[in-house]
Protein backbone atom coordinates (compact mmCIF):
# COMPACT_ATOMS: atom_id res chain seq x y z
CA UNK A 1 0.00 0.00 0.00
CA UNK A 2 1.13 3.30 -1.11
CA UNK A 3 0.75 6.73 0.61
CA UNK A 4 1.98 9.86 -0.40
CA UNK A 5 4.64 8.08 -2.57
CA UNK A 6 5.69 5.76 0.43
CA UNK A 7 5.01 2.15 1.11
CA UNK A 8 3.74 2.27 4.68
CA UNK A 9 3.71 -1.48 5.20
CA UNK A 10 8.06 -1.04 5.73
CA UNK A 11 9.01 -3.16 3.09
CA UNK A 12 11.04 -0.03 0.92
CA UNK A 13 13.11 2.68 2.48
CA UNK A 14 13.35 4.93 -0.67
CA UNK A 15 11.08 7.46 -1.03
CA UNK A 16 9.20 7.17 -4.40
CA UNK A 17 7.72 9.58 -6.77
CA UNK A 18 3.93 8.93 -6.47
CA UNK A 19 4.05 8.60 -10.62
CA UNK A 20 6.82 6.34 -10.62
CA UNK A 21 4.61 3.51 -11.59
CA UNK A 22 7.39 1.57 -12.88
CA UNK A 23 8.77 1.54 -8.48
CA UNK A 24 5.00 0.86 -7.47
CA UNK A 25 4.78 -2.28 -9.47
CA UNK A 26 8.35 -3.20 -8.56
CA UNK A 27 7.21 -2.48 -4.59
CA UNK A 28 4.05 -4.49 -5.48
CA UNK A 29 5.61 -7.43 -7.19
CA UNK A 30 8.31 -7.66 -4.57
CA UNK A 31 6.40 -8.26 -1.32
CA UNK A 32 2.72 -7.73 -2.27
CA UNK A 33 1.91 -10.52 -4.99
CA UNK A 34 2.47 -14.22 -3.79
CA UNK A 35 4.30 -15.86 -6.27
CA UNK A 36 4.66 -19.65 -4.53
CA UNK A 37 4.39 -22.36 -6.54
CA UNK A 38 0.54 -23.03 -5.31
CA UNK A 39 -0.67 -21.20 -8.07
CA UNK A 40 1.75 -22.22 -10.30
CA UNK A 41 3.14 -18.44 -11.37
CA UNK A 42 7.08 -17.53 -11.82
CA UNK A 43 6.18 -13.54 -12.65
CA UNK A 44 8.66 -12.19 -14.69
CA UNK A 45 11.55 -10.13 -12.39
CA UNK A 46 11.88 -6.63 -13.36
CA UNK A 47 14.53 -5.10 -15.38
CA UNK A 48 16.40 -1.96 -14.27
CA UNK A 49 17.53 -1.14 -17.55
CA UNK A 50 16.53 2.08 -19.37
CA UNK A 51 15.47 0.50 -22.09
CA UNK A 52 13.58 -2.35 -20.04
CA UNK A 53 9.28 -2.39 -21.70
CA UNK A 54 7.50 -2.56 -18.44
CA UNK A 55 4.24 -2.98 -21.08
CA UNK A 56 5.88 -5.73 -22.67
CA UNK A 57 6.52 -7.29 -19.05
CA UNK A 58 3.25 -6.98 -17.59
CA UNK A 59 1.59 -8.70 -20.91
CA UNK A 60 3.88 -11.67 -20.36
CA UNK A 61 3.37 -11.55 -16.62
CA UNK A 62 -0.11 -12.22 -17.95
CA UNK A 63 0.64 -14.87 -20.25
CA UNK A 64 2.50 -16.71 -17.84
CA UNK A 65 0.06 -16.68 -14.94
CA UNK A 66 -2.34 -19.05 -16.70
CA UNK A 67 -1.05 -23.29 -16.24
CA UNK A 68 -2.30 -26.37 -16.01
CA UNK A 69 -3.90 -25.96 -12.85
CA UNK A 70 -5.27 -22.54 -13.82
CA UNK A 71 -6.41 -23.16 -17.44
CA UNK A 72 -9.48 -20.76 -17.22
CA UNK A 73 -9.08 -17.22 -14.86
CA UNK A 74 -11.38 -14.56 -14.17
CA UNK A 75 -10.28 -10.98 -14.47
CA UNK A 76 -10.05 -10.95 -10.78
CA UNK A 77 -8.04 -14.21 -11.04
CA UNK A 78 -5.33 -12.38 -13.03
CA UNK A 79 -5.08 -9.18 -11.72
CA UNK A 80 -4.50 -11.39 -8.07
CA UNK A 81 -2.01 -13.34 -10.28
CA UNK A 82 0.27 -11.39 -11.48
CA UNK A 83 -0.35 -8.16 -9.30
CA UNK A 84 -1.58 -5.58 -11.96
CA UNK A 85 -4.12 -3.36 -11.43
CA UNK A 86 -7.97 -4.68 -13.09
CA UNK A 87 -8.00 -1.92 -15.69
CA UNK A 88 -4.34 -3.17 -16.45
CA UNK A 89 -4.90 -6.83 -16.51
CA UNK A 90 -8.32 -6.00 -18.28
CA UNK A 91 -6.30 -3.90 -21.09
CA UNK A 92 -3.76 -6.50 -21.87
CA UNK A 93 -6.01 -9.31 -22.02
CA UNK A 94 -8.39 -7.45 -24.36
CA UNK A 95 -4.71 -7.05 -26.61
CA UNK A 96 -4.44 -10.88 -26.36
CA UNK A 97 -7.79 -11.50 -27.49
CA UNK A 98 -7.78 -9.40 -30.47
CA UNK A 99 -4.28 -10.79 -31.99
CA UNK A 100 -5.92 -14.71 -31.26
CA UNK A 101 -3.65 -15.63 -28.25
CA UNK A 102 -6.21 -15.23 -25.18
CA UNK A 103 -10.39 -16.01 -25.16
CA UNK A 104 -13.24 -14.75 -23.33
CA UNK A 105 -16.07 -16.76 -22.31
CA UNK A 106 -18.67 -15.81 -19.64
CA UNK A 107 -16.40 -14.13 -17.64
CA UNK A 108 -13.31 -16.28 -17.70
CA UNK A 109 -10.35 -15.79 -19.63
CA UNK A 110 -7.91 -18.47 -21.47
CA UNK A 111 -5.05 -19.12 -23.97
CA UNK A 112 -5.55 -20.22 -27.21
CA UNK A 113 -3.40 -22.90 -29.29
CA UNK A 114 -1.88 -19.76 -30.74
CA UNK A 115 0.15 -19.22 -27.88
CA UNK A 116 2.43 -22.05 -28.71
CA UNK A 117 3.60 -20.20 -32.08
CA UNK A 118 5.98 -18.37 -29.19
CA UNK A 119 7.77 -21.60 -27.85
CA UNK A 120 7.70 -22.98 -31.46
CA UNK A 121 9.24 -20.17 -33.29
CA UNK A 122 12.34 -20.67 -30.87
CA UNK A 123 12.17 -24.50 -31.41
CA UNK A 124 11.90 -23.63 -34.92
CA UNK A 125 14.62 -21.26 -35.28
CA UNK A 126 17.26 -24.08 -33.93
CA UNK A 127 15.43 -26.80 -36.45
CA UNK A 128 15.99 -29.13 -33.88
CA UNK A 129 12.22 -30.29 -33.57
CA UNK A 130 11.75 -30.81 -37.32
CA UNK A 131 14.99 -32.72 -37.11
CA UNK A 132 14.48 -35.15 -33.77
CA UNK A 133 10.65 -35.80 -34.24
CA UNK A 134 10.70 -39.36 -36.57
CA UNK A 135 13.66 -40.19 -34.54
CA UNK A 136 11.81 -39.87 -30.83
CA UNK A 137 9.02 -41.28 -32.64
CA UNK A 138 10.97 -44.52 -34.12
CA UNK A 139 12.96 -44.59 -30.18
CA UNK A 140 9.44 -45.16 -29.11
CA UNK A 141 8.13 -47.30 -30.99
CA UNK A 142 10.92 -49.62 -30.29
CA UNK A 143 10.82 -49.12 -26.33
CA UNK A 144 7.74 -48.50 -25.71
CA UNK A 145 8.39 -45.72 -23.66
CA UNK A 146 8.25 -41.82 -23.56
CA UNK A 147 10.82 -40.02 -25.20
CA UNK A 148 11.55 -36.21 -24.59
CA UNK A 149 14.42 -33.47 -25.49
CA UNK A 150 15.02 -30.65 -23.30
CA UNK A 151 17.68 -27.61 -23.24
CA UNK A 152 18.98 -26.06 -20.13
CA UNK A 153 18.46 -22.40 -19.23
CA UNK A 154 19.91 -21.37 -15.60
CA UNK A 155 19.33 -24.45 -13.19
CA UNK A 156 16.56 -25.56 -14.79
CA UNK A 157 16.08 -28.31 -17.82
CA UNK A 158 13.11 -26.98 -20.33
CA UNK A 159 11.39 -29.82 -22.62
CA UNK A 160 11.48 -28.64 -25.99
CA UNK A 161 10.13 -31.80 -27.84
CA UNK A 162 8.36 -35.09 -26.39
CA UNK A 163 6.90 -38.03 -27.82
CA UNK A 164 4.86 -39.71 -25.05
CA UNK A 165 3.11 -43.24 -24.72
CA UNK A 166 -0.16 -43.53 -22.33
CA UNK A 167 1.19 -44.77 -19.25
CA UNK A 168 0.41 -43.91 -15.65
CA UNK A 169 3.37 -41.79 -14.33
CA UNK A 170 3.24 -39.50 -11.55
CA UNK A 171 4.90 -36.88 -13.79
CA UNK A 172 3.09 -33.99 -15.97
CA UNK A 173 5.24 -33.38 -18.74
CA UNK A 174 3.93 -30.93 -21.33
CA UNK A 175 6.63 -28.35 -24.03
CA UNK A 176 7.95 -26.16 -21.93
CA UNK A 177 7.88 -27.84 -18.23
CA UNK A 178 10.70 -26.78 -16.08
CA UNK A 179 12.12 -29.26 -13.84
CA UNK A 180 15.71 -28.57 -11.73
CA UNK A 181 18.15 -29.64 -13.53
CA UNK A 182 20.51 -31.88 -10.93
CA UNK A 183 17.23 -34.18 -10.50
CA UNK A 184 17.00 -34.86 -13.97
CA UNK A 185 19.43 -37.61 -16.26
CA UNK A 186 18.59 -35.01 -19.24
CA UNK A 187 20.20 -31.79 -16.76
CA UNK A 188 23.04 -33.78 -15.60
CA UNK A 189 24.14 -34.57 -19.26
CA UNK A 190 23.47 -30.73 -20.16
CA UNK A 191 25.49 -29.51 -16.77
CA UNK A 192 28.12 -32.23 -17.86
CA UNK A 193 28.62 -30.67 -21.05
CA UNK A 194 29.49 -27.42 -19.83
CA UNK A 195 33.13 -26.72 -17.98
CA UNK A 196 32.62 -27.19 -13.85
CA UNK A 197 32.39 -23.35 -12.95
CA UNK A 198 29.79 -22.78 -15.61
CA UNK A 199 28.20 -25.46 -14.27
CA UNK A 200 27.99 -24.37 -10.80
CA UNK A 201 27.41 -21.12 -12.01
CA UNK A 202 24.49 -21.94 -13.72
CA UNK A 203 23.13 -24.27 -10.98
CA UNK A 204 23.82 -21.24 -8.64
CA UNK A 205 20.77 -19.51 -10.05
CA UNK A 206 17.36 -19.39 -8.71
CA UNK A 207 15.09 -22.40 -9.85
CA UNK A 208 11.94 -21.47 -11.79
CA UNK A 209 10.26 -24.77 -11.92
CA UNK A 210 8.01 -23.50 -9.21
CA UNK A 211 9.05 -27.24 -7.42
CA UNK A 212 9.54 -26.51 -3.64
CA UNK A 213 13.11 -25.25 -2.95
CA UNK A 214 15.74 -28.33 -1.07
CA UNK A 215 18.73 -27.48 0.64
CA UNK A 216 21.41 -27.38 -2.41
CA UNK A 217 24.01 -30.46 -3.07
CA UNK A 218 27.56 -29.62 -1.70
CA UNK A 219 29.90 -28.46 -4.67
CA UNK A 220 32.16 -31.13 -4.61
CA UNK A 221 29.11 -33.83 -4.67
CA UNK A 222 27.61 -31.59 -8.01
CA UNK A 223 30.93 -31.96 -9.65
CA UNK A 224 31.62 -35.35 -8.86
CA UNK A 225 28.77 -36.61 -10.13
CA UNK A 226 29.24 -34.47 -13.53
CA UNK A 227 32.34 -35.74 -14.14
CA UNK A 228 30.95 -39.24 -13.97
CA UNK A 229 28.23 -38.44 -16.38
CA UNK A 230 30.72 -36.69 -18.58
CA UNK A 231 33.07 -40.11 -18.55
CA UNK A 232 30.56 -42.51 -19.23
CA UNK A 233 28.55 -40.26 -21.91
CA UNK A 234 25.03 -40.49 -20.47
CA UNK A 235 23.56 -40.09 -17.08
CA UNK A 236 20.06 -41.65 -14.98
CA UNK A 237 17.89 -40.20 -12.29
CA UNK A 238 16.53 -42.97 -10.19
CA UNK A 239 13.50 -41.65 -8.83
CA UNK A 240 15.32 -38.27 -7.97
CA UNK A 241 12.62 -35.43 -9.23
CA UNK A 242 9.34 -37.91 -8.24
CA UNK A 243 8.39 -41.32 -6.92
CA UNK A 244 8.23 -43.86 -9.85
CA UNK A 245 9.79 -42.25 -12.01
CA UNK A 246 13.29 -43.43 -13.93
CA UNK A 247 14.97 -41.89 -16.80
CA UNK A 248 17.97 -41.95 -18.99
CA UNK A 249 20.10 -39.89 -21.53
CA UNK A 250 22.30 -38.59 -23.43
CA UNK A 251 23.81 -35.35 -24.93
CA UNK A 252 22.43 -34.01 -28.12
CA UNK A 253 25.72 -31.96 -30.03
CA UNK A 254 24.35 -29.90 -33.07
CA UNK A 255 27.10 -29.59 -36.03
CA UNK A 256 29.67 -27.72 -34.30
CA UNK A 257 29.91 -30.57 -31.68
CA UNK A 258 28.48 -28.34 -28.91
CA UNK A 259 25.80 -30.17 -26.86
CA UNK A 260 22.87 -27.87 -26.79
CA UNK A 261 19.91 -30.49 -25.79
CA UNK A 262 19.52 -33.53 -24.47
CA UNK A 263 17.48 -36.98 -25.25
CA UNK A 264 15.79 -39.21 -22.62
CA UNK A 265 13.75 -42.41 -22.25
CA UNK A 266 11.50 -42.14 -19.21
CA UNK A 267 9.96 -45.03 -17.88
CA UNK A 268 8.02 -46.41 -14.66
CA UNK A 269 10.58 -47.64 -11.87
CA UNK A 270 8.15 -50.91 -11.12
CA UNK A 271 8.27 -51.98 -14.73
CA UNK A 272 11.14 -51.28 -16.04
CA UNK A 273 14.78 -51.75 -14.55
CA UNK A 274 17.58 -50.03 -14.40
CA UNK A 275 19.62 -52.71 -16.33
CA UNK A 276 17.27 -52.42 -18.88
CA UNK A 277 17.23 -48.64 -19.27
CA UNK A 278 21.34 -49.40 -19.50
CA UNK A 279 21.61 -52.00 -21.30
CA UNK A 280 18.21 -52.45 -23.84
CA UNK A 281 17.12 -48.60 -24.08
CA UNK A 282 20.70 -46.77 -23.48
CA UNK A 283 21.82 -48.56 -27.48
CA UNK A 284 18.68 -47.13 -29.07
CA UNK A 285 19.02 -43.77 -27.80
CA UNK A 286 22.67 -43.30 -28.63
CA UNK A 287 21.27 -44.20 -31.99
CA UNK A 288 18.75 -41.97 -31.99
CA UNK A 289 20.63 -38.55 -30.46
CA UNK A 290 23.60 -39.66 -33.26
CA UNK A 291 20.86 -39.33 -36.42
CA UNK A 292 19.25 -36.01 -34.76
CA UNK A 293 22.51 -34.85 -34.67
CA UNK A 294 23.36 -35.34 -37.97
CA UNK A 295 19.98 -34.19 -39.36
CA UNK A 296 20.81 -30.69 -37.02
CA UNK A 297 24.21 -31.08 -38.59
CA UNK A 298 23.04 -30.71 -42.30
CA UNK A 299 19.97 -28.45 -41.44
CA UNK A 300 22.39 -26.02 -40.09
CA UNK A 301 24.76 -26.12 -43.45
CA UNK A 302 21.70 -25.19 -45.57
CA UNK A 303 22.07 -22.68 -47.86
CA UNK A 304 20.44 -18.96 -46.04
CA UNK A 305 19.19 -15.86 -47.95
CA UNK A 306 20.32 -12.36 -47.22
CA UNK A 307 17.96 -9.99 -47.02
CA UNK A 308 18.91 -7.44 -48.94
CA UNK A 309 19.72 -3.89 -47.21
CA UNK A 310 17.60 -0.64 -48.64
CA UNK A 311 19.89 2.37 -48.70
CA UNK A 312 20.11 4.77 -46.33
Amino acid sequence: MWVKGKCVKGHCRTVVRPDSWRSLQWCRGRFDVDLSPTKGNNMVQRGQGPDFIEALARGLDVVRCFSADHPRMSLAEVSQATGLARPTARRILLTLQELGYARAEQGFHSLTPKVLELGMAYVGALGLWDMARPHLEQLVERTGESSSMAQLDGSDIVYVARVAVPKLIALRVDIGTRFPAMKTSQGKVLLAALQPGEALRALAEPSRSGLPEEEPMAEAQVLDILAEVRSQGWALADEELAPGVRSISVGVPDGAGVVRASMNVTVHAQETSIDTLTGEYLPLLQAAAAETTTGWARWQSRPTKTMPTKPV
